[in-house]
């Protein structure tokens, strides 16, 4: 793989649910076998079931590393990967700030209310000029088509103004995933991927 950018991390936000869609599942296990094979680091949710379950086995299966961050609470309630690098913190919003400085890119597969609470924050933070580190929605099977219209439509009732566009990376394929981001982090400078202090502190 020719070398275009330093994405060494990336983060995967996702259901720790299976989803009723085979598809979903079967891109899980194809993403955590590419970032395997390219050598970069899986940051997630620490569970071990559903579409969590299936991309850090994935990676695991195919020799790469795993970084799995959960808070305390969720410890008794999820089965979690028994993975080396485990990271359990007293809370949700210190989970949230692990995975942001632990990881050089953001993916969301298909998830639920939790999936999309984790991106629309990055979406936010990325909004409000906080960070510039590639954010993409992997719409598998068409599954967020739903917030694709939803945004439009934000940005036509001006909500979302285009001083406040934020650059929303999107890929139908897996295997698409992966250039798109490096393509993105290719073009953004060392101090713009930096959680910005006053976040970092409200956190």
């Amino acid at each position: 793989m020719p070398e275009m950018s330093n994405i060494k991390t990336v983060c995967v936000y996702c259901g720790s649910g299976a989803g009723t869609n085979p598809l979903f599942v079967e891109a899980a296990t194809a993403f955590g076998k590419i970032l395997a094979e390219n050598r970069i680091r899986l940051v997630y949710g620490g569970g071990s079931v559903g579409i969590m379950g299936a991309v850090a086995t994935a990676v695991l299966d195919h020799g790469g590393k795993v970084t799995g961050i959960i808070p305390d609470f969720l410890v008794k309630k999820e089965v979690m990967m028994p993975i080396e690098d485990l990271i359990i913190t007293p809370d949700m919003h210190e989970r949230k700030r692990l995975m942001f400085e632990h990881s050089d890119a953001f993916v969301a597969l298909p998830g639920g209310i939790g999936t999309l609470e984790e991106l629309v924050e990055q979406l936010t933070w990325k909004q409000l000029g906080r960070h510039a580190k590639p954010v993409l929605l992997a719409n598998i099977d068409h599954f967020w088509e739903p917030l694709f219209a939803l945004l439009a439509h934000m940005r036509e009732t001006e909500f979302i103004r285009p001083t406040m566009a934020v650059e929303i990376l999107r890929a139908e394929r897996v295997e698409d995933i992966l250039p798109s981001l490096q393509a993105a982090a290719a073009g953004v400078p060392e101090e713009a991927k930096e959680i910005a202090p006053e976040i970092a502190r409200r956190l």
